[in-house]
């Protein structure tokens, strides 16, 4: 794991592909990977899926968690993805909005048409980077800033129109790969304490992100 930057509050690191963003008793987590290499107590603040790399805050102490988690409810954290899509939209630019209701017992989310007990509106702005191709296959590299978190969003909102995430068996990607082609790539916040204006960026190492970013 890479770590971006720390101090006494808060650490920012690089999240691996595959492990999972918040505590567990039995299965690979970044909060007992990062404890133990730092030697502190990780408080998670936000989540990324187990299937999604990238850049990740966490905070060392209960004050620096309660004020990260404030800021990240009122919009103070900006999280800016990067992703690989089947297909390419119709416009270069656009806004997508949902309802989106998650089934935990199938741990997949759905877009429904009503509002009912469980559903909730999910919106993200994207930007069509590049285009491609795979296989035959056409694909994009979208940039993706989310207005809402919502369980799988990206995942499932790309997936409703027929442009699923590449590699994202779940949500019906026909093209094969090892790992989704998502990845959190820019984050930036003010220091909770200090009010310094942080930013990072991190660039997948995935092949495809490569052959797409030039």
């Amino acid at each position: 794991m890479e770590i971006f930057y720390q101090d006494e509050h808060l650490i920012v690191v690089c999240k691996p592909y595959g492990v999972l963003s918040e505590a567990h008793e039995s299965k690979p987590n970044l909060p007992a990977l990062l404890g133990e290499e730092i030697g502190a107590r990780i408080y998670p603040v936000h989540r990324l899926d187990r299937t999604t790399q990238g850049l990740m805050v966490y905070a060392k102490t209960e004050e620096a968690a309660r004020r990260l988690s404030a800021m990240l409810q009122n919009g103070g954290i900006e999280k800016t993805y990067l992703a690989v899509i089947e297909g390419k939209p119709a416009e270069k630019e656009g806004k997508l909005t949902d309802l989106l209701f998650f089934d935990r017992r199938k741990n997949k989310s759905f877009v429904v048409k009503r509002e009912r007990n469980g559903v909730k509106r999910a919106e993200l702005d994207y930007t069509v980077l590049s285009t491609g191709e795979i296989d035959g296959n056409a694909v994009s590299l979208v940039k993706i800033r989310l207005l809402t978190g919502r369980t799988h969003q990206i995942r499932v909102q790309f997936a409703s129109r027929k442009m699923p995430l590449v590699g994202d068996r779940r949500y019906g990607s026909r093209i094969s790969d090892d790992e989704i082609a998502l990845c959190s790539a820019e984050l930036s916040f003010k220091h909770p304490f200090t009010g310094e204006a942080l930013a990072f960026r991190y660039e997948p190492k995935q092949k495809i992100f490569r052959s797409l970013m030039g």
